[in-house]
């Protein structure tokens, strides 16, 4: 008989996210400390503030605009760190009805819902460490919009991509390998090379013609086998820290110029683009009645718009540019 999940499932996936949170954040203050400690060889950075930590906030998701909530959330955000220049690890675990337009658009009949999740942006000040982003969650439609309601159906989805401002060729082949080998071990179920070319659609901005970044996994709308994806997606969340802190730990003990600093102002732009008009999660967040600040946590705190900007010829700018509009195959 296939997998029916019910509440306890839920509260077990949610539980997951909450002790996944508690170790990223870990992982990224180490990493904040260590560089604080010893800023290297940049003028700005060596006198850079001291590190910074991960502040906590609390929430409720309550009534707004009749729309019926509950549960809440744990928002963590790091801002003015010598390496974190604004950064959040979120998650939350919320009940609502949704909107009748929007319920149109998922999977399922009944308005009611539960939803979990972890969601993560980090925006270092350096620009030769790339930004990066993660969530793993669930959405499940539910019979009634109380505690302990019968599931009626389920959906995983998640993933990891990183946008890079200069682009080292070992840091996008390590972080897709890292990926690579979660599914690997999920094979029979998962696949890399679906997550991957998902990932590089959907992380697309169409009106500039270009990707956000060098992409990674990106996958939803997973009903089938919950419980196995379920333990696919723990796999996928294990792998962040294992995916990201090395490439950082690698370049930010190297030097940068003003103008590679303008240039990573420049490209968050693009980041803040496509958060504001195709993000699924901000979306979803906008709509539900949820919690603003969290939502939009994961736009920088510094972001430049230049007009009609075009990288110089052969530049290491524009090799950035030629791979955002060419997506490479970075395991192969």
């Amino acid at each position: 008989m296939p997998f029916q999940p019910d509440f306890a499932f839920l509260d077990q996936a949610s539980a997951y996210f909450h002790e996944l949170q508690d170790r990223i954040c870990a992982g990224l203050e180490e990493v904040e400390s260590d560089f604080a400690r010893s800023p290297g060889s940049n003028t700005a950075l060596d006198s850079a503030p001291g590190p910074a930590s991960f502040h906590e906030d609390l929430w409720d998701h309550r009534h707004s605009s009749g729309i019926i909530t509950g549960g809440g959330g744990r928002t963590r955000v790091i801002q003015n760190g010598a390496l974190l220049e604004k950064g959040g690890v979120n998650v939350s675990d919320v009940l609502g009805t949704f909107p009748s337009d929007f319920a149109a658009s998922m999977p399922g009949s009944s308005p009611h819902f539960r939803a979990s999740g972890i969601s993560l942006v980090i925006h270092p000040d350096h620009p030769l460490v790339p930004t990066v982003h993660a969530n793993f969650r669930y959405i499940a439609r539910l019979s009634a919009p109380e505690s302990g309601a019968s599931v009626e159906s389920m959906w995983l989805g998640g993933g990891a991509d990183l946008t890079p401002y200069y682009l080292f060729r070992e840091d996008a082949v390590h972080f897709h390998s890292t990926y690579n080998e979660a599914c690997k071990k999920h094979g029979d179920i998962v696949s890399y090379e679906k997550f991957k070319k998902h990932c590089d659609e959907y992380f697309y901005l169409k009106h500039r013609g270009e990707s956000r970044g060098i992409g990674g996994i990106f996958y939803d709308y997973q009903q089938e086998n919950p419980d196995r994806m379920l333990e696919f997606t723990r796999e996928a969340g294990n792998s962040f820290l294992t995916s990201y802190v090395p490439i950082v730990r690698r370049r930010m003990k190297e030097s940068y110029t003003d103008a590679q600093k303008e240039f990573q102002l420049w490209r968050r732009g693009r980041y803040v683009e496509f958060n504001l008009i195709y993000d699924r999660g901000t979306l979803f967040g906008l709509k539900t009645g949820g919690r603003i600040e969290s939502i939009l946590m994961s736009l920088p705190m510094h972001v430049m718009w230049k007009y009609d900007y075009t990288p110089p010829e052969n530049s290491p700018e524009a090799e950035l540019i030629e791979v955002l509009r060419n997506p490479v195959d970075w395991i192969a």
